[in-house]
Formats: C-alpha cells, structure tokens, sequence
C-alpha cells in the first residue's frame, strides 16, 4: 500500500477534479450518480493527500517542474467542487473549506508566477499554464451556493483576461515550438477547458448576461473542444502517463458549458436548437474519457503497469 501512495502522482488531482466535475455534469440523471462520483473524487484527493503527508519531498521536487506545478491547482479546484457536494453536511464549514480551497489556489498561483512566469522559458510552456490561472473560475461556478456571486463575477472577469493573454502565449509555443516530449502531450487537450470553465462561471455568477458575449465565447469553445478532441483521439493512442488526467476534466467542463449556455440563451431570448445534440454527445465522450482515464490511473497506481512517465511528465 506504502508503495501505490508513492506512485500517486500530482496529476490525480485533475482526475479527482473531472469526477467531481462529471457529477455535476451527470445530476440531472441520478442524484445518486452525482454522489458515486463525488465519493471517487474525494478519495483520489485522500490519496494524494496521503502521499503529501507520507513522501513530502516527492512533492516538493515536482513543484520545481513547470508541467506538474501548473497542474497543482487542480486540488484546490477539486476541493472546490467538493465543498458544495458536502454541504449538506458541513454547513457553514463547507463555506469555509471554499473559501481555505480558493486561497490554496491564490498561493498557488503566486508561486507559479514567481518561478517560472518572471523567468519564462518558451519552451516550458504548455496548455497546463490555463489550470493555473483560468481554473480560478471554478469559484464563480460554486459561488452561487454560498451567495458570493459578486466575488464570483470578479472571478470570471480575472479569468477571461488570463484566458485572452494565455492563449496568445500558449499557442504561439506550439507554433514555434511544435515538438513536445511524448509525456506531455496529452496536456494539449487542456486547450478545451478554459473557455468553457469561463462560460460556466459567467452563466452562475454574472447577473447582467451579454447575448454577444455568450454566444462569441461558446463559439470559441466548441472549437477548441473540436481541436482537443482530435488531439485526444492521437494521444490515447501513447502509452499511459499521469498526463491522460488532461482527459478528463476539459472535456466534463465542455459538456457542462453546452448544457448551461444553451439554458441561459433559452431564458434571455435567443434559443439554439443546435445545442442540444452537441451538449448531448459531448456528455457520452465526458463519461467514456473521464471513466477509462479513472481505470487507468488506478491501474497505474495499483496494478503491475510499469512506470512509463519521466519526471516532466508528472510523478
């Protein structure tokens, strides 16, 4: 058991954050769905937690790597979603492991930009650098539950400016640096995310919605989704690395965005039809990708599967 902790890598935690994410995402079809996913989440982020207590200087060391230290904040984004699922039996608690979750992230973020954005190196740009400072719109997504929507409004606002400039950088490194280690091209499916977590948090936490705004951001995301779907479809082709999380979340916040734009645009006026199927069909691809990507980190850490992944792939 000691040695299954150890190979629980950082990147679980964005496992943990597309469980509790597909929860959300499966709710509307089975309350007990939704919990069964929350309960997997919560136990992945034990593990990790174990690991962080058990091998700290393991942690310690993969907090120098700039792939695995822009994943980090999948924890607090995880903790997060998970202080709404336990709500009704923390009470006022889960408004303070919300808010503890919200600083994690803001510590995390500081420490990012510290040492690797003041000292930036092109080619140690990836599409995880979006986990770090968009993934802080999963607050304005949980806002609601605590009426901070207001803090969550300023939230989508941080995230959208953050999602303007990274993907200015973030694209210009694969454009002039198109060659990525095999681990750590699975990342680029994270492309799908942050656009779509910028929908979801506008939708819960924005009051005053924009029809333009809406509409010009989900176009955004449904191309984005296209292009990580392709590229998705060529890295599950790779042998495993802790990188395949980036399977699992992008792709539940795409759903979930479709889902939520298509009822905002039905309530201000300006239904589109055309959302249905696509939020439809990108539900059945959320659940294949996030479940067979579970199988697999389980089977990495507790099976017999070899350890594949080099160090700037995740550990």
């Amino acid at each position: 058991m000691k040695e299954s902790i150890r190979k629980a890598p950082v990147p679980l935690c964005g496992v943990a954050l597309g469980m509790a994410a597909l929860g959300n995402l499966l709710q509307s079809y089975s309350q007990g769905l939704r919990y069964s996913c929350g309960a997997v989440s919560g136990l992945l982020l034990i593990l990790f937690l174990l690991k962080a207590v058990m091998f700290p200087q393991m942690i310690r060391q993969d907090m120098k790597n700039p792939v695995i230290a822009s994943v980090a904040p999948a924890f607090p984004m995880a903790l997060t979603q998970l202080s709404v699922y336990l709500q009704p039996w923390l009470g006022r608690g889960s408004y303070y492991l919300w808010l503890s979750a919200l600083a994690l992230h803001a510590a995390l973020t500081v420490y990012f930009t510290w040492r690797f954005i003041f000292k930036l190196e092109m080619t140690q740009v990836f599409a995880s650098y979006f986990v770090v400072y968009v993934g802080v719109a999963v607050g304005a997504v949980t806002a609601p539950a605590y009426g901070k929507e207001a803090l969550g409004a300023k939230l989508v606002w941080f995230a959208l400016a953050a999602l303007a400039a990274l993907l200015v950088l973030v694209t210009l490194r694969y454009l002039r640096f198109p060659c990525v280690e095999e681990a750590a091209q699975p990342l680029i499916c994270i492309y799908t995310a942050p656009t779509s977590l910028c929908i979801v948090g506008y939708v819960q936490s924005v009051s005053q919605k924009s029809q333009t705004l809406l509409l010009a951001l989900l176009g955004l995301s449904t191309g984005l989704y296209l292009f990580a779907l392709f590229q998705a479809a060529k890295c599950l082709k790779l042998p495993f690395y802790p990188s395949f999380a980036s399977f699992t979340f992008p792709f539940v916040i795409t759903a979930i965005a479709a889902r939520q734009a298509m009822d905002c645009l039905a309530a201000i006026g300006a239904p589109q039809p055309w959302l249905r199927p696509l939020a439809l069909a990108e539900t059945a691809v959320a659940c294949f990708l996030t479940l067979s990507t579970l199988v697999r980190f389980l089977w990495f850490i507790f099976g017999k599967e070899r350890e594949t992944a080099p160090k700037k792939g995740g550990r």
